[in-house]
């Protein structure tokens, strides 16, 4: 490997762990506050709400990445501005698209060694900080999965149990339902068969219903039952995708469409991962840009609140077209493939500008 490209390498990811480390802290110190904030009422060891922040803390982190991969790369080249070693390099024959392939091959490196085991680990992490919380969590008591053989629902109403079996899912209806009733000590009171329950709101209504109980059998053209589960509640249920890992993610995707459930939401989450480390090249090449069309300026503070500004504009531009994405207002892979696209495009305009500099 040439001394040049071993030296480049070592000051951007120099840069990037510096900046990774302090986003981190602040990241860690935020999120201490909020659970202090949650547990100040709770019983609970007072180093309980310093491991959930450790625990919680790195999928905040993925998110932030691309905001990392900016400023690491803003710190590289102002390392690179005050040493003067720009120029050197120029002087050397060594062109600043040459510099840019560079950081960007290690940049795409770094997004697979992200999706591949850092997104994994958070995810995990993730999962058990979720299951240590939902403890202390009004909600702690009802449970909602699907697995291949369905959708499942635990649920207690006034001193009853439910559990909740259904095969599909349409719209707002749960299709070919069978609801086992317990008291308190889960000693069986009945059990409902429904072909279709509409699950609009909280009270339910359940059509040509048979109920089983003390050995005979009712039949009910419309039968009505209280729970704390509505479709947007269910649905909402699984939208903390952030808590499984990629296999994990395919599993409940094979599970989704087995129960006819929407695959919108997981479907958005996997093509992001699949275009990540692309997302990262492109915001290293664009934060590359700026500090390049920016050199002459003498404040470091205003090239990176130069380069922050524009990266949030680039971060609601990713989310507009999500949400178009979720509302179906365009189709998945255009939501994903359409914000890349113009980025590359404004990159590419004025990349052509680098060897003048």
């Amino acid at each position: 490997m040439k001394t040049y490209i071993k030296f480049l390498s070592k000051t951007y990811l120099s840069s990037f762990f510096y900046v990774l480390l302090i986003m981190f802290s602040l990241i860690f110190i935020l999120n201490l506050l909020s659970e202090l904030d949650f547990f100040k009422n709770e019983n609970v060891n007072n180093f309980f709400p310093v491991y959930l922040s450790l625990l919680n803390s790195p999928t905040l982190i993925f998110e932030m990445f691309p905001f990392i991969f900016l400023i690491s790369t803003q710190l590289f080249f102002i390392n690179l501005f005050q040493n003067n070693e720009l120029n050197i390099f120029k002087y050397s024959g060594l062109k600043n698209s040459k510099i840019l392939i560079i950081i960007s091959i290690i940049s795409f490196i770094l997004g697979i060694l992200i999706i591949s085991i850092f997104y994994n680990l958070s995810s995990n992490l993730k999962n058990f900080y979720l299951d240590l919380k939902t403890n202390y969590t009004k909600d702690g008591k009802y449970l909602a999965v699907i697995t291949k053989n369905g959708l499942w629902i635990k649920d207690l109403v006034d001193d009853k149990i439910l559990i909740i079996h259904a095969e599909k899912i349409n719209q707002n209806y749960l299709i070919d339902a069978y609801i086992s009733e317990f008291n308190k000590d889960f000693e069986i009171i009945r059990n409902i068969v429904g072909s279709k329950i509409d699950v609009s709101n909280k009270k339910w209504k359940i059509f040509d219903a048979e109920i089983f109980e003390n050995n005979e059998k009712k039949n009910y053209s419309n039968l009505d039952i209280k729970t704390n589960f509505d479709y947007q509640i269910i649905q909402n249920l699984f939208s903390n995708l952030s808590s499984l890992s990629l296999i994990e993610l395919i599993e409940l995707r094979k599970n989704y469409k087995s129960l006819n459930y929407s695959l919108i939401e997981i479907d958005i989450q996997l093509l992001k991962l699949a275009t990540f480390p692309i997302y990262l090249v492109l915001m290293t090449i664009f934060s590359s840009i700026i500090m390049l069309s920016t050199r002459e300026f003498k404040s470091s503070i205003l090239k990176i609140s130069l380069g922050l500004f524009f990266s949030v504009i680039i971060y609601y531009l990713f989310n507009f077209f999500n949400v178009l994405g979720k509302t179906e207002k365009i189709n998945l892979l255009s939501s994903t493939i359409i914000p890349l696209v113009l980025l590359t495009l404004t990159n590419s305009i004025i990349i052509k500008k680098f060897n003048e500099k």
